[in-house]
């Protein structure tokens, strides 16, 4: 099976064209094509293929299999590969996740992508909806919960997949390791959770840390980037444009009259080659 690796950020996946391929049990290839060790390496899967609506479709499948609602850097990476595969000639076309529709807006420079603007739908608030346990209300922010022995305060956002955001002096002391799966398998979130941390340089710049539900500590995450500038509008940090500084580079979010959220920034392909369909020993 053919296969493209991407990357968003240092956020990587394994591309597999669905136009082209015929994809076997995606819970089960994903840990094995995801191993770093016997695999090709990966923090997800993104399946690209038509859609009966839209432009294209997209599924993501995480490292252990699982499957996520939405993922911000997969999308710009799935917009750079069926331009540059020519599975469109447009610059504006729509890909639906399991999210909704995504409009895309790809920025070409003499005939070569730059980067991408992706609609990311309107944020949900409702504590119902990120889920969290508790009362049904509006918005989860800066709440106190206690996790592993520690109280933090919380900010809850669900971009299609759901967020908790934590704002800290300094993203670099924090022990994501040791944190993030209390934060991942707490009790108050039914369907797991993805966990920022988020330090405000100013009312224009956040830095962000991220440990994602079935992926670990990735070096990026879109919906995550996304998630931390609404948090941080909604506790009154930062305007409703921020630029969020990953490890590996910056994302542009863009709140546009507290609605419909918009995610700039860049993909790049790996490399490319064949993957043999077969169990691996590590798998």
């Amino acid at each position: 099976m053919k296969f493209t690796k991407m990357q968003g950020l240092g956020n990587d996946h394994i591309i597999i064209d669905l136009f082209r391929e015929t994809l076997p049990d995606p819970g089960k290839l994903a840990p094995q094509m995801c191993d770093r060790h016997f695999g090709v390496g990966a923090d997800g899967l993104i399946l690209v293929g038509p859609s009966k609506k839209h432009d294209f479709s997209m599924r993501v499948i995480n490292a252990d299999g699982s499957e996520a609602e939405m993922c911000g850097n997969g999308i710009r990476c799935l917009a750079r590969y069926v331009f540059e595969q020519r599975h469109t000639d447009k610059t504006e076309f729509v890909t639906e996740s399991r999210r909704g529709p995504h409009r895309q807006k790809i920025h070409v420079q003499n005939g070569k992508f730059i980067d991408v603007r992706t609609s990311m739908g309107r944020p949900v608030l409702n504590r119902g909806a990120i889920p969290m346990t508790g009362p049904d209300d509006p918005q989860v922010v800066g709440e106190e919960i206690l996790v592993g022995g520690n109280t933090y305060a919380v900010t809850l956002v669900n971009v299609g997949n759901p967020h908790c955001v934590v704002f800290v002096d300094n993203v670099d002391a924090i022990d994501l390791p040791a944190v993030g799966p209390s934060f991942e398998h707490h009790p108050a979130f039914p369907n797991r959770i993805n966990t920022e941390f988020v330090q405000v340089l100013d009312r224009n710049n956040l830095r962000m840390r991220v440990w994602e539900r079935g992926c670990g500590e990735t070096l990026a995450c879109g919906t995550g980037a996304t998630a931390s500038a609404v948090a941080a509008i909604l506790n009154g940090l930062t305007f409703d444009t921020v630029t969020v500084h990953l490890a590996y580079g910056d994302l542009i979010i863009e709140w546009v009259d507290r609605g419909e959220l918009y995610m700039t920034g860049g993909a790049e392909t790996v490399f490319e080659g064949d993957y043999p369909i077969r169990e691996h020993p590590g798998a």
